[in-house]
């Protein structure tokens, strides 16, 4: 297919399209990326985009894995890393270090990987995929420790790694750029001048202008596109690559600067790194040649064993000594390990490069980092589970509850839900009302929760519910629909109605469950509990069933959910949930009933716990054995 036009354009699609079906299917996208590329390219030989773009083919791919390293590089700051566990700092220095030297070893003398292939092939497999892992700690519901050591060291290694392999490729160029020694100390003097100082200059420069306001809001995502082309293209003339590492040290230095404006264009560089995420997984993948995967052998089987099998494990043993980690939660973080695109794009790239320089074993390169992506996507994927319910590292809390929005009413909600050991957090992006619910003693999240921050910072596994109950009626609505696909449809609700639009005509991908039939706005629910409302939780027992709740209950009571002996919680607002029955504790929300029908209900829940413990008592004698 020689049509560039055409095939852009259906590369984008798929792309998308991909994306799209992983974000239905709840599974990690690049495996369905894989899919695609591989179809296009060695299965059908639809495509080959290193022969059809020609001399476009290296520049693109360069400039695709510069911005996407540029992103890798904004998600790292270093207040972060400070409030991280040891474990994860040690991870970082100690274990990055070891897994790099260990992978060339393997490269070398299990995979027949000349040096400069498995050495840079050992760098690029320091990093783990930040957007792979989420997916399958969210699936696993680890507990808090193991959950927060596998995401953060995926975050803090994603850009460290692509560092590693960037230093890696520069000295092989350079020591093998057959220059005097004089031209060679120049150019690496000149290559570090550039890419270190001059991406920190650059993001500092960008920073200020930001910062002052010398450039309206409308032209800063645009400018700092431009910049990071720029700057890429720029250190690339001295030494070939050495962009990469300007764009990554530019990328931390905006990261840890305080811009109000940051959040905005984080938002900007996630939609242009998604679509070059898509497209460039695509075209790398299309690229492999059959004979390349044809010739591989058992020595990749060997190498990924050692990869998996003794380097991972052993990096992680060595590094964590020390850092009050649990032999299971070792043994745990020490096994998974998946890989993901920031590892596949660096390999597309200078395994390119290097072949183009004359490396023979280069596109083995490629080809083994494809093939530990795949392997530890789905072998990982399928045995985390698993593994950590093995080990008793899975999560023991009941199923709870992601409010987003502090108010009055959340915070008496959650209250009361506390109180029945339920797990809450309460989310919202205002400090003032974050604080009253801090004051409260609940759980708290500082931030925007629909910022990449808050999906890499949350545990969202330990959630199997959302309300979304903010004074703003569409933001619930989208942040129901954003999250909808992972906590499920029918388990995010909101308050609030949507004016000039019926519900029942809506899409149903749009929003999220009424909280309230008919839906309560904000004001209303603030005013209630003014004037009084509140949340009682009552146990329904043989005596007490939910008819006789029903009718001790003031008038406008609205039953909201009820909790049942197993922990789980069914919402009234959702169809087929049904009614309460024996044992099950029904939170609802209405006015303090009558004083007579309080003494009801103490008496009835008295009576029943009397009459429970007369039989047990009864039958405890019965089985007593007689004496003689």
């Amino acid at each position: 297919m020689h049509d560039l036009a055409l095939q852009l354009a259906l590369i984008g699609v798929a792309g998308i399209a991909a994306q799209w079906l992983a974000w239905r299917v709840q599974v990690p996208a690049i495996i369905l990326l894989l899919g695609v590329g591989l179809l296009f390219g060695p299965i059908t030989g639809f495509m080959n985009p290193r022969e059809d773009f020609g001399d476009l083919y290296t520049p693109l791919v360069s400039t695709a894995v510069a911005i996407i390293l540029f992103e890798g590089g904004m998600t790292l700051n270093f207040r972060d890393i400070r409030e991280t566990s040891t474990a994860v700092r040690r991870m970082v220095i100690i274990g990055g270090p070891l897994v790099w030297v260990m992978t060339a070893l393997a490269g070398h003398y299990i995979g027949n990987l000349s040096w400069p292939t498995a050495i840079i092939l050992g760098a690029i497999l320091v990093v783990t995929g930040p957007t792979v892992i989420t997916p399958l700690l969210r699936h696993a519901k680890l507990k808090n420790r193991p959950a927060s050591i596998l995401r953060w060291e995926a975050i803090v290694n994603d850009p460290i790694g692509a560092l590693f392999a960037v230093i890696a490729f520069e000295t092989y160029l350079v020591l093998n750029a057959g220059h005097e020694a004089e031209n060679l100390i120049l150019n690496v003097i000149l290559a570090i001048i550039i890419a270190i100082p001059g991406g920190f200059l650059a993001g500092r420069f960008l920073s200020w202008v930001f910062a002052r306001g010398e450039a309206p809001e409308y032209l800063k995502a645009p400018i700092l596109l431009v910049a990071v082309v720029g700057m890429n293209s720029l250190t690339n003339l001295v030494l070939e690559e050495g962009g990469l590492l300007t764009v990554t040290v530019m990328g931390i230095t905006m990261a840890n600067t305080r811009i109000a404006s940051l959040s905005d264009l984080r938002r900007f560089k996630e939609t242009i790194t998604l679509l070059l995420v898509s497209g460039l997984f695509i075209i790398l993948t299309a690229s492999l040649q059959r004979e390349v995967l044809a010739s591989l052998e058992w020595r990749v089987i060997g190498f990924l064993a050692a990869v998996l099998f003794v380097v991972r494990p052993v990096a992680v043993f060595v590094s964590t000594l020390g850092a009050g980690l649990t032999w299971r939660e070792r043994l745990l973080v020490g096994w998974i390990a998946p890989r993901g695109i920031v590892a596949v794009a660096v390999a597309g790239l200078f395994g390119a490069t290097l072949s183009g320089l004359g490396v023979a074993d280069a596109d083995r390169m490629i080809a083994y980092t494809f093939a530990l992506v795949a392997v530890t996507i789905l072998l990982h994927g399928f045995t985390l589970g698993p593994l950590a319910r093995a080990l008793d590292l899975r999560s023991a809390d009941r199923p709870g509850i992601l409010f987003v929005g502090a108010s009055r009413f959340t915070i008496a909600f959650a209250r009361r839900l506390k109180a029945q050991d339920v797990p809450v957090l309460i989310a919202d992006a205002n400090w003032s009302r974050i604080s009253e619910a801090r004051l409260a003693e609940l759980e708290v999240w500082y931030g925007e929760i629909l910022s990449e921050a808050a999906h890499h910072n949350l545990n969202l596994s330990r959630f199997d519910h959302m309300v979304a109950a903010t004074d703003n009626d569409a933001y619930n609505a989208l942040v129901c629909t954003d999250f909808g696909p992972e906590i499920g449809r029918s388990e995010v609700f909101q308050i609030g109605k949507i004016e000039g639009s019926d519900r029942r005509s809506m899409n149903f991908t749009i929003g999220g469950q009424p909280l309230f039939q008919p839906p309560k706005t904000f004001t209303e629910l603030r005013d209630l509990v003014v004037d009084g409302w509140n949340f009682q939780a009552t146990r329904l027992t043989e005596e007490f069933d939910y008819e006789r709740f029903s009718a001790t209950r003031p008038e406008g009571t609205h039953v909201i959910l009820w909790i049942r002996p197993s922990g789980n919680l069914l919402f009234a607002s959702n169809e087929g949930s049904g009614e309460p029955g024996e044992g099950d504790t029904i939170i609802s929300f209405g006015p303090k009933p009558p004083q007579r029908d309080q003494e009801k209900i103490v008496k009835a829940t008295t009576t029943e716990r009397e009459a429970r413990a007369e039989k047990a008592r009864m039958t405890s004698e019965a089985v007593k054995p007689k004496e003689g």
